[in-house]
């Protein structure tokens, strides 16, 4: 039976998924386009390679994606909705229900993003958990009793946002699931578990079933998702009825040369351009990383809105997007609510003018992890284009915003490389404990008003690839104490960060729980300085691995490992 090529680990849920007709569902898509992962794979790795001899990338020749009059598919009306998007792992139950409920102030996100990837935990038992939560989601079934906290989740009546489904990349495979005894590419398991049950679901209720598609780096990688969803919808004869479409988030800087190409490539599949932050950041320092002369100032002063060659990526990603008809969609608001109300409304105050920015740069949504920032950030783009404000035919020229990779202005301090350190160990942290999002207070005990941060991966890979490029080129100071980097100091760093987070959960202990629950946490918070040293070093010998392609067994090798350095 050619179904019994798949072999899945075992895990909770599982079962009710892997079925034979499932199964032959994920044979004919990996037969179809598996060997394809791995030459696009080769061909990234090639490139990044050339970037480092000296030959970054570059735009592509003119050619029929660039100079014909063609547009995308008409956009559906959920996706022309200007408004917030809500962002989360959709494997963790509550707060996936959190996410698709009303906010404080009693509105809805016009979307959400149930998010498998850089939120996820990147296990088998988080896409299982993700794909019966969103199938649930569908028929308005999903609830939750947190038991601990004596409390029940469920969805609210009322119309709920939109799904914006986002599985793992195409650099990644999942080890518990094979397919003649190889990994098979998570990207193909995640779009044809969710298509297989949610998409289906959506269908039969006339929606459309629309994806963001992550970490893409060439027109020929859009391509590949054309060619994924062609064959999907020819195997599922319940998705011809409905629009399929794909987002592109731009979060690699091969990607921001071709965002023109990609949509052609992506077809009718095509609706729209999502600006990334971090994630884009860290695919800049990447392909810079062997240059000493492309050492980045601290990165938590270099803001999209005030970096120019930054900011016209940005543009560049909106003109495309209005003169080939799809949505441009723009970054993040991370911040977390506090007891504290000053607080919030300083993070409220930030969040109101990045997403005013935003939109009079032609963006028609933005992101929130949280929502108590919900309207806060939603209402900017409700209320100028309500105004009936439109973008001028200057901003629908790409022309007018040219590539180009600069190097920041600003400072090199040790305060930076600190707040980095620590933002990796607690972001590892959280890993281990099973979560791909985490709220971070990279400032934690020092003075000032600042709100914890919701981290997701694309944060946990920003930090460490400024302390590699640091180490790599032994950066020095220009502002505070004078020091040149070295994996010594970093590791200090490190140290100090991990003992100053010990120490401020180990006052709160009061009892056994308590007692207890601290004891697991330092274990963790131990092993992640470990696996944050490896990951750095990594990084510095030009190793991009993402962490989410370790399993759990390759990290506890790691952290007990006699230290490298």
């Amino acid at each position: 039976m050619p179904a019994s090529r798949v072999r899945v680990v075992p895990v909770e849920g599982a079962t009710e998924l892997f079925t034979p007709a499932f199964d032959e569902f994920l044979l004919a898509l990996h037969d179809r386009l598996g060997a394809r992962v791995h030459d696009l794979i080769a061909k990234r790795a090639a490139m990044l390679a050339r970037a480092h001899a000296g030959t970054p990338p570059a735009p592509l020749a003119p050619s029929p994606a660039t100079r014909g009059d063609w547009r995308v598919p008409a956009v559906p009306a959920d996706l022309r909705k200007p408004g917030i998007e809500i962002s989360g792992p959709c494997s963790i139950t509550s707060m996936f229900i959190n996410a698709l409920n009303p906010g404080p102030e009693g509105e809805r996100a016009e979307g959400d993003l149930d998010d498998d990837e850089d939120s996820g935990g990147h296990r088998l038992i988080d896409t299982v958990r993700a794909t019966h939560n969103r199938l649930a989601a569908v028929h308005r079934e999903l609830r939750f009793t947190d038991t601990e906290r004596r409390r029940e989740y469920r969805i609210a009546e009322g119309e709920l946002p939109f799904f914006m489904h986002r599985e793992r990349g195409l650099h990644l495979f999942e080890p518990d699931v094979t397919i003649d005894g190889a990994p098979v590419s998570a990207a193909i398991l995640g779009t044809a578990l969710t298509l297989f049950y949610a998409g289906r679901a959506q269908a039969e209720r006339g929606q459309g079933v629309y994806f963001y598609l992550p970490k893409l780096e060439t027109a020929e990688e859009a391509r590949w998702y054309r060619d994924l969803f062609d064959a999907s919808v020819e195997r599922l004869p319940a998705l011809r009825g409905v629009p399929v479409r794909g987002v592109i988030l731009v979060e690699s800087l091969p990607c921001v040369y071709q965002m023109e190409e990609m949509l052609y490539e992506l077809g009718p599949y095509a609706a729209g351009l999502n600006a990334a932050r971090w994630d884009l950041k860290a695919s800049i320092f990447e392909y810079v990383m062997a240059d000493p002369r492309s050492v980045w100032p601290d990165r938590f002063g270099v803001d999209i809105k005030t970096t120019p060659f930054l900011a016209d990526m940005f543009r560049r990603l909106v003109a495309i997007s209005l003169k080939r008809g799809a949505v441009p969609i723009g970054g993040m608001a991370t911040a977390l609510p506090n007891p504290d109300p000053e607080v919030n409304r300083v993070a409220g105050e930030s969040i109101k003018a990045d997403k005013e920015w935003e939109a009079r740069q032609g963006f028609l949504r933005g992101w929130v992890a949280h929502i108590f920032h919900m309207k806060t950030a939603a209402d900017p783009f409700k209320q100028l284009i309500g105004s009936g404000w439109t973008p001028t035919p200057e901003m629908a020229n790409p022309d007018n915003y040219p590539v180009r990779i600069e190097v920041p202005a600003g400072p090199i301090t040790l305060e930076g490389t600190r707040r980095n350190a620590r933002m990796v160990v607690e972001y590892v942290e959280g890993w281990l404990n099973g979560r791909g999002a985490k709220g971070i207070d990279s400032l934690a005990g020092k003075p000032g008003i600042h709100p914890a941060l919701m981290e997701d991966l694309a944060t946990g890979r920003m930090s460490v690839a400024q302390l590699a490029q640091r180490i790599r080129h032994h950066a020095r100071t220009t502002e505070g104490p004078a020091a040149a980097h070295d994996f010594a100091l970093v590791k200090r760093l490190l140290g100090e960060e991990t003992d100053d987070i010990l120490a401020r959960l180990r006052a709160t202990v009061t009892d056994d729980t308590s007692r207890a629950a601290y004891a697991d946490a330092e274990t963790r918070y131990r092993k992640s300085l470990k696996i944050a040293l490896r990951w750095i070093k990594n990084y510095t010998d030009l190793d991009f691995r993402s962490l989410g392609s370790y399993t759990r067994a390759d990290l506890d090798r790691i952290a007990a490992s006699p230290d490298m350095f």
